[in-house]
C-alpha cells in the first residue's frame, strides 16, 4: 500500500491537515475562555442587580459571538478531512475515533445551538436566571465539545479500550469507559481548557487596557480587568500542576516524546532537567517522569537500542525488533485473510495466533528505518520552553495585574497597560506551542504505536491536495481578517450606552 503513495503526498496532506487545525485553534480557545468571563460578570448583574454588570457582559458577550460563528466553520472543515484525506485512519479506527466525534455533534453542539440563540436575544425577553442558565449552559456546551474533541485525540496519543478484528480488518472499541475517560484524557481536557481561560483572560485584561491606554470606559475597563485576571491567574496555576501530571504521563506512554521534548539521546537516572543552554535543575527530569529523583530516563539512543530495564520489569525492544515484530503482524493478518478465503479453519487460528502475538508492534511493520521513529528534536526542544516559559509569565502577569487593582493603581500604571495588551499575542503563541509539543512529538504515528502517518492517508493526486490547501489557506486567511476587523470595530465603539432606567426588568 504504502510503496503505491507518493511521500510529498503525505506530507502536503500533513499540512493542510495542521494548517486547519491551526486556524481552527485560534478561535476555540477564545470561545471558551471568553464563556467563563462573560458568565461571571452576569452573575453578578443577577446577584446585585447592577446593570453596570448586564452593559458589561453583553460586550463581552458580542465579541464572543463574533468569534464563536467563524470558529465553526473551520472546526467543520477539520472533521471532514478524517475522511478525505485519511481514509485509511479512518477505516481502521472509525469505529472508535467516530464515537465521541458523534457524541461531540449530537449532545455538545446542539446544546450550544441551542442556548446561545436564547444568550444573544433573550435579554428582557426571558427572565434574569433563565439568561444566566443559557449563557452559562452555552459555555458549558463549548467545554462538553471540547471534551469529546479531546477524548478522541488524547485516545490517538494512548489507544485503549479496543480490539484488531481480523475479520474486518478494523479496530473496534469494547470498552467505552476506558476510552471516554482514560488518564490521558482527562489530564488533557483540564491542561488544554484551563489554558483556554489563560487566553480569554488575558485577552479581556488586554482590551481593557487598550480602553486605559485611550482613556476611555475607566470603570468598565477596571472592572473587566479584576474579573479577568481573577480567572487567568487560577486558570495559569491549574494549568501548571495539570502540565506537570501530563508530563509524568508522557514519559509512561510516549517516553521518545518526552526525550525530544528535552533532547536527552542519553538517558540515564538521577536526570537532570535541562532550562535552557547550560542551566539545568539537578535530579529534576527523573523525578518528572518517574516520581523519583533516582529514577532512569531513556534517551533517544536508548529507546532505538532498547536493552534498558522497563517499570514493568521487562527488557525494551529494539526499534528493529520492533519493525521486524510489526513485519510478522502485517504477514499474519496477510494469512488470515487468505485462509478465511480458502475456508482454511486451521491457517485461520494459527494465523490469527500470530497476529495477536505480535499485533502491540502492528504499526512499526511499515516503519522503515529506525530514524523515522524520532520526532524533530530542535522543534520540540524549543516549542516546549516556549509554553513553560510563557506559563510562568502568565502567573506572574496576573498576580501583577491583580496587586495593582488592590492597590487602585490599575488605571495609573501605563507600562503595564502596555504589556496587557501584547500578552494577547504570547497567550495564543503559548497554546499553540503546547499543541506543537502534543502533536509534533507523536510523529511518525497517527495512533501512537498503531498506525504511522504514511499508512494512514488516502491515495489522492498531490496536485489535489495541494490545490485545496492554498484554497483553505486562502479562506482561513480571510475569515481570520475579517474577525479582527469586526472585532476591532466593536472594541472601537466600545460597550454600550447605559441602560435607561425605564428599561424593562424581568426576574
Amino acid at each position: 500500500m504504502l510503496e503505491s503513495i507518493d511521500t510529498s503526498m503525505i506530507d502536503w496532506s500533513r499540512a493542510q491537515f495542521a494548517l486547519t487545525a491551526i486556524y481552527h485553534w485560534l478561535f476555540v480557545p477564545l470561545t471558551l475562555g471568553l464563556a467563563v468571563v462573560m458568565g461571571l460578570m452576569e452573575t453578578l448583574y443577577v446577584a446585585t442587580g447592577n446593570e453596570f454588570w448586564k452593559r458589561t457582559a453583553k460586550f463581552w458577550m458580542k465579541l464572543f459571538g463574533i468569534n464563536f460563528a467563524i470558529g465553526v466553520a473551520t472546526g467543520l472543515i477539520l472533521e471532514f478531512q478524517f475522511g478525505t484525506n485519511w481514509s485509511n485512519y479512518s477505516w481502521f479506527v472509525g469505529d472508535i475515533f467516530g464515537a465521541p466525534l458523534a457524541i461531540e455533534g449530537i449532545l455538545a453542539f446542539f446544546m450550544e445551538a441551542t442556548f446561545v440563540a436564547v444568550m444573544f436575544f433573550g435579554w428582557n425577553k426571558v427572565g434574569k436566571r433563565f439568561h444566566l442558565a443559557s449563557t452559562w449552559l452555552t459555555g458549558l456546551g463549548a467545554t462538553i465539545s471540547a471534551w469529546w474533541i479531546l477524548v478522541a485525540n488524547s485516545w490517538m496519543q494512548y489507544p485503549v479500550g479496543m480490539e484488531f478484528n481480523p475479520e474486518t480488518m478494523r479496530n473496534e472499541m469494547v470498552d467505552f469507559m476506558a476510552v471516554a475517560f482514560s488518564p490521558v484524557a482527562v489530564m488533557k481536557f483540564f491542561h488544554t481548557v484551563l489554558s483556554s481561560w489563560i487566553i480569554g483572560a488575558a485577552f479581556v485584561v488586554g482590551v481593557s487596557a487598550w480602553y486605559l491606554i485611550r482613556k476611555r470606559e475607566k470603570q468598565f475597563a477596571m472592572a473587566s480587568m479584576k474579573v479577568a485576571a481573577g480567572v487567568g491567574l487560577f486558570a495559569a496555576l491549574v494549568t501548571a500542576g495539570t502540565g506537570d501530571q501530563s508530563a509524568y504521563q508522557v514519559a509512561q506512554v510516549q517516553p521518545m516524546k518526552l526525550a525530544a521534548m528535552e533532547a536527552l539521546y542519553d538517558g540515564g537516572t538521577h536526570e537532570p532537567l535541562t532550562v535552557v543552554g547550560p542551566v539545568k535543575i539537578p535530579e529534576m527530569l527523573s523525578f518528572l517522569a518517574t516520581r523519583e529523583f533516582s529514577g532512569y530516563v531513556p534517551g533517544i539512543n536508548d529507546l532505538l537500542n532498547g536493552g534498558f530495564k522497563q517499570a514493568d520489569g521487562s527488557l525494551a525492544l529494539s526499534a528493529e525488533q520492533k519493525m521486524e515484530n510489526g513485519k510478522k503482524a502485517i504477514a499474519a493478518l496477510a494469512d488470515f485473510r487468505k485462509a478465511k478465503e480458502e475456508n482454511d479453519a486451521s491457517a485461520m487460528q494459527i494465523a490469527r495466533s500470530n497476529l495477536e502475538k505480535n499485533m502491540p508492534y502492528f504499526g512499526y511493520g511499515y516503519i522503515n528505518e529506525p530514524s523515522e521513529l524520532v520526532p524533530h528534536v530542535g522543534v520540540m526542544f524549543w516549542a516546549f520552553r516556549v509554553m513553560v516559559g510563557l506559563g510562568m509569565y502568565f502567573i506572574l502577569f496576573f498576580m501583577l495585574v491583580l496587586f495593582f487593582a488592590w492597590k487602585h493603581k490599575l488605571a495609573q500604571i501605563n507600562w503595564l497597560h502596555w504589556i496587557a495588551l501584547w500578552t494577547i499575542p504570547l497567550a495564543y503563541i503559548a497554546s499553540h506551542a503546547g499543541w506543537i509539543v502534543a502533536e509534533v512529538g507523536r510523529q511518525p504515528w497517527t495512533i501512537q504505536d498503531m498506525l504511522p502517518v504514511g499508512a494512514a492517508v488516502s491515495k489522492l493526486e498531490t496536485g489535489a491536495v495541494q490545490t485545496t490547501f492554498f484554497i483553505f489557506l486562502v479562506m482561513f486567511t480571510v475569515l481570520l481578517v475579517a474577525e479582527i476587523g469586526i472585532m476591532v470595530k466593536a472594541i472601537r465603539k466600545g460597550p454600550e450606552a447605559d441602560v435607561a432606567p425605564t428599561e424593562k426588568r424581568n426576574g
